[in-house]
């Protein structure tokens, strides 16, 4: 009775790790997809039929595609909303000047014009379409490595890390290569007068600081991205696994290719409003840092204070949750237009199925 009753709380449990050992068993199932000559990648992918998709899951090709989708996903988003993040940090940076999202943007508009809403949106492309390649293709790179490493049911039971795993690999890559437009982007966008362009702003920026000054603030970066991109993933992950499970009416493989993408964008938005608030202490950080030459991060932690490092929560939810849902969309929206293998929500194996007594 104990045993059974452990089990099914096991298994209602969407976030639990498995409370008992697997012993590694031979499959009669493996071994004929081996001779046949599938590979677990194939099987993996099998969501839809061979002639529907126009590269092997986790070949160069699907990985190099992949990082395209990060690049148009990011790249195009992060600009499109430069007004908005461009209030947001001089919120963070100067909070007597800017008291609120309104307040700040009648300023902006009355002091440059509606031209000045959009400064540092060369920095925010270049640098985020950088960050969105690694981010995207790593972390399908880190997950179906990670998954080859562990197996195919510890990828199963323990899948809420293995995203979280993943997704962390993946943006410690990501940062380095956003680390130097960030800087620019912040500097352009909360000193004014200092450059109007990035033209300006590297040149100037490396005669005074050196290379340092492109990457002070990647610790800060890796503290504010590194938690929000584990929360990106795992949080869209199993909001989809979810979705599917309990509130869309019918399974994924009956759904048409747009109902899919309006999943894919609810999910993104929930996870995009965690995502702001796990990164947001970090993000008033890097804003502050980016800003004063000479600063450290545990200098401008201590100015800032408990109440200071939420200055700007609020308009961080709106652009967190309005740019990670579409984020998403773009991106799931190139692997159906490339025609890239998109599994579906992950399924118990067969094999663990049989060894918690679940089938016959």
């Amino acid at each position: 009775m104990y045993p059974n009753s452990l089990t099914q709380l096991a298994r209602a449990n969407p976030f639990s790790a498995p409370l008992f050992t697997l012993q590694k068993v031979e499959e009669p199932s493996q071994n004929l997809a081996a001779e046949h000559g599938l590979s677990k990648r194939t099987l993996a992918a099998a969501a839809v039929a061979d002639s529907e998709i126009s590269c092997e899951f986790g070949s160069m090709k699907y990985y190099a595609l992949c990082g395209f989708g990060g690049i148009l996903s990011c790249g195009i988003t992060h600009t499109a909303v430069v007004p908005l993040d461009l209030v947001k940090c001089r919120l963070q940076v100067d909070p007597d000047k800017y008291k609120s999202i309104f307040k700040g943007f009648s300023i902006t508009i009355k002091e440059d014009g509606m031209r000045g809403l959009a400064k540092g949106w060369a920095p925010t492309f270049i640098g985020y379409s950088m960050q969105g390649l690694c981010k995207f293709g790593f972390y399908e790179v880190f997950k179906i490595t990670y998954s080859d490493f562990i197996g195919e049911e510890n990828t199963y039971l323990w899948r809420t890390s293995l995203y979280l795993a993943a997704s962390a690999s993946a943006e410690f890559f990501a940062d380095i290569a956003l680390a130097p437009m960030e800087a620019c982007k912040v500097r352009i966008q909360t000193c004014p007068g200092y450059a109007s362009n990035l033209r300006q702003c590297a040149p100037k920026m490396f005669a005074e600081e050196g290379i340092w000054a492109f990457y002070k603030g990647v610790v800060p970066l890796w503290m504010r991205q590194i938690p929000y991109t584990m929360m990106k993933f795992a949080c869209f992950e199993r909001t989809v696994e979810l979705l599917y499970k309990h509130v869309v009416p019918k399974p994924r493989a009956e759904c048409s290719k747009s109902e899919q993408l309006v999943v894919t964008f609810v999910a993104g938005y929930i996870a995009g409003v965690f995502c702001a608030i796990v990164s947001h202490p970090a993000d008033s950080v890097v804003s502050v840092l980016n800003k004063e030459s000479g600063s450290s991060a545990i200098g401008v932690l201590k100015k800032l204070g408990p109440k200071g490092v939420w200055k700007g929560l609020v308009a961080r939810i709106i652009m967190i949750g309005t740019l990670t849902a579409l984020q998403w969309f773009i991106y799931d929206s190139v692997k159906v237009y490339f025609r890239l293998p998109r599994p579906p929500p992950p399924e118990m194996p067969e094999s663990l199925k049989k060894k918690l007594g679940l089938t016959e």
